[in-house]
């Protein structure tokens, strides 16, 4: 592996042994210096034997092949700065010593990467190499030439300017520094603060990563243990759907980050010890406090850090995970109130599993188990992405990943923080249509116990033109890069989406027991019977839930809190336009043509009263945490559908499902005074999902001792950081 320090070197485990443990890691004491029992080392080593079987582990043909595409690499970048000082005068020796040198960071410096993953590189180059013209077009261009390059993708205008493509069949993602030196040494130390001297803000958070890598190395007790748990854990963010920096969950700096954090409490725990207090450690923490591995340091370089006090902006960002190299920043920033929820619902989902593996209750395939998204809400927003070819869809659904967060802050700006968004990081495509497009979700529901009036609706109509509106101005758009928005029910996820080609039967959720050995007998009832029984099962169940709904009504003329409570939801989209234009249609009585898609550009998605259920089907159980979505989408600015072919553009129903990423996201890009109110109030939401009994159990830990920070710095949050220090030892 190339590390950090220009060599061919992997993190040993063996360094670790070399090392005094001292009497603290990191900015607090250990929770506990406990080790591990003969049962945590069993566990352990059924932990490993799990992960190799899963196949997160690379064959030694591969690592071989992923060290020649380095040294390729870096050959090439020398080359490129050599001809490019040769071209612009420059004497014969500083020809000669003309030099670039490739740093890795990311899950490949870390020894944490599977089969098939991208390798984070950097290029630190002299300073009369520049970014814009030298790397994104004559680098580009020389790469464009070669024949083992394909996929290549110039991404410059992200947060982190970045170069994707594959190189003989391993994806790069290739990042470029222009350091304040007119010859750069081979061995050149990236940790140094002078590399920092006389660069910009984009070469800062470009060097960062390299610099981060590092410094996470130096401050676990133990790079083996810590491996092992961060490999078990990413894998464990991908199952459940939560791992995607773009989309507002983490990526993988922000899992190492808190894996490290937990490492430094347990300085002696074993892998199997270290998961286990992972999720008991981040199931308890009162964010918005922040996560550090070290003191936040601060320079006479004058670069922005992560401080709260002085910045207003960092105010606003709900779960804080700083960077450990100077200047720390808050890696977290994309986690919005929404993505937040969905992470702390997994940490205690993960919680539980680890508590019945600790009691021979589970094993650990448990923990495992993929999160069922097209399963867990009722209403989705569906994203379609289309394009002329693969290429430009490469390049245009980059973009829209790439903003597609705001669609989830902009939804709650406008609805106070009442509707909850869960973006699913993945993308799906359907293979049975010819044109290059793919398709992304989003889940909706009402914010759990929060009181709706009767008859309140969710109107983010506008929301959805507004968003459209900042996607269509791509500065690269093409003919063929369109867009589309709708709304689409559970019943309607088309089949593709799902493994193999089809919907799993449905899980409910937890309800009393009486309900679910009812819902367990319908559900195996209806994987049985064919479709003719299943229309006389569900015309009963209708005739059911409308005795249930009159009853319910009757509760609630005598009871005005109990309607207040249980009232339905109403959800549509707002149109700038007063719905000039417009068309209702029903989801259900839009049909897909035998030979060709229906043009989504053609159709207004409907607005149709919520009623808490879908056509009354939906189980009681369910009422307080679904809503009905009903969308209307404007058609303005966008080109008229029959100007491309109806093939080739996805169905409302059928269409394409793909997934959200957000690189490129400008914090500039939401400082609207309605986001900072809505982030602002929407912590206090955040503090609801500790409210379950655990402070009338748990001793209250005091901040201060976790985060010995000024004073006014600790004031600035409210809640400790979790609740018993006992308890988490």
């Amino acid at each position: 592996m190339v590390g950090s320090d220009g060599l061919n070197v992997s993190p040993s485990p063996s360094q670790q042994m070399e090392k005094q443990l001292p009497n603290q890691w990191g900015v607090t004491k250990p929770l506990s210096r406990a080790g591990p029992l003969e049962l945590d080392i069993q566990r352990s080593k059924e932990l490993e034997k799990f992960l190799v079987d899963a196949g997160l582990y690379e064959s030694a043909e591969e690592a071989a092949k992923r060290e020649e595409v380095l040294c390729r690499l870096k050959q090439i970048v020398k080359d490129w700065v050599k001809e490019l000082t040769r071209v612009r005068g420059y004497t014969d020796q500083m020809v000669e010593d003309a030099n670039a040198v490739i740093f890795t960071f990311g899950s490949y410096r870390l020894g944490v990467h599977g089969p098939g993953a991208d390798i984070d590189t950097l290029c630190v180059g002299p300073s009369y190499v520049n970014r814009e013209e030298d790397f994104f077009y004559v680098l580009h261009n020389i790469l464009a030439e070669m024949e083992e390059v394909t996929e290549l993708q110039p991404v410059p205008d992200a947060h982190v300017p970045v170069m994707k493509f594959k190189f003989d069949g391993i994806s790069i993602d290739l990042l470029y520094a222009s350091i304040s030196l007119l010859v750069v040494p081979d061995d050149l130390d990236i940790s140094n603060m002078s590399v920092l001297h006389e660069i910009d803000e984009p070469t800062v958070r470009s060097l960062n990563g390299c610099r981060v890598a590092d410094q996470i190395l130096k401050l676990v007790p133990n790079i083996e243990h810590f491996c092992t748990t961060l490999r078990c854990l990413k894998f464990w963010a991908k199952r459940r759907g939560v791992y995607s920096n773009v989309t507002g969950f983490l990526g993988g700096v922000n899992w190492a980050l808190l894996v490290a954090r937990v490492c430094q409490f347990y300085p002696n725990a074993n892998p199997s010890m270290l998961v286990s207090r992972f999720f008991r450690v981040y199931t308890l923490w009162r964010w918005p406090n922040p996560v550090m591995l070290c003191e936040i340091e601060d320079d006479e370089l004058g670069f922005s850090v992560w401080d709260p006090r002085k910045n207003p902006w960092d105010r606003s960002h709900q779960m804080p995970i700083i960077t450990p190299a100077y200047p720390c920043m808050n890696s977290s920033y994309n986690v919005s109130t929404s993505t937040l929820r969905v992470m702390m619902e997994q940490f205690q989902f993960g919680n539980k599993i680890c508590e019945d593996i600790e009691l021979n209750k589970a094993e650990w395939k448990a923990l495992f188990e993929p999160y069922l998204f097209f399963e867990s809400y009722k209403n989705y927003l569906q994203v379609d992405i289309i394009a002329a070819d693969s290429d430009d869809l490469r390049a245009w659904k980059g973009w829209v990943e790439s903003r597609l967060r705001q669609l989830t802050l902009m939804i709650e700006r406008d609805t106070y923080g009442k509707l909850q968004c869960h973006p699913y990081p993945h993308d799906y495509v359907d293979h049975s249509k010819q044109c290059a497009h793919c398709a992304f979700f989003m889940g909706l529901q009402r914010k759990q116990g929060e009181v709706i009036q009767e008859g309140q609706q969710f109107d983010i109509r506008q929301t959805v033109d507004e968003f459209r509106h900042q996607i269509n101005m791509y500065m690269y758009w093409k003919p063929g890069m369109e867009i589309y928005v709708s709304h689409v029910r559970r019943k309607q996820i088309p089949a593709y989406v799902f493994p193999e080609g089809y919907k799993r039967c449905r899980h409910p959720r937890p309800m009393s027991q009486q309900q679910l050995d009812k819902a367990s007998s319908e559900d195996g009832e209806a994987c049985r019977t064919g479709s003719a029984e299943r229309r006389l099962k569900r015309k009963k169940e209708l005739e059911e839930m409308e005795m249930k709904r009159e009853s319910l009504e009757k509760r609630q003329s005598i009871s005005p809190q109990m309607r207040d409570s249980a009232s339905p939801d109403l959800l549509c989209l707002r149109s700038a336009n007063a719905l000039k234009g417009y068309s209702l249609i029903e989801s259900e009585t839009i049909k897909e043509g035998p030979e060709s898609c229906q043009p989504i550009g053609g159709i207004s998605p409907q607005v149709i009263p919520c009623s808490g259920s879908s056509g009354g089907k939906m189980q009681h159980h369910e009422q307080d945490a679904e809503v009905n979505t009903n969308i209307t989408i404007s058609n303005e600015g966008m080109q008229n559908a029959e100007t491309f072919d109806a093939g080739c553009l996805p169905n409302v129903n059928n269409g394409g499902n793909p997934e959200i990423n957000d690189q490129g996201f400008l914090q500039g890009d939401i400082r609207e005074a309605k986001s900072k109110l809505l982030l602002d109030g929407g912590r206090e939401n955040v503090a609801g999902v500790f409210e379950d009994g655990l402070r009338e159990e748990l001793e209250v830990l005091d901040l201060s001792c976790l985060c010995p920070l000024p004073s006014l710095f600790i004031h600035h949050f409210k809640y400790p950081l979790f609740n018993s220090l006992q308890y988490l030892g």
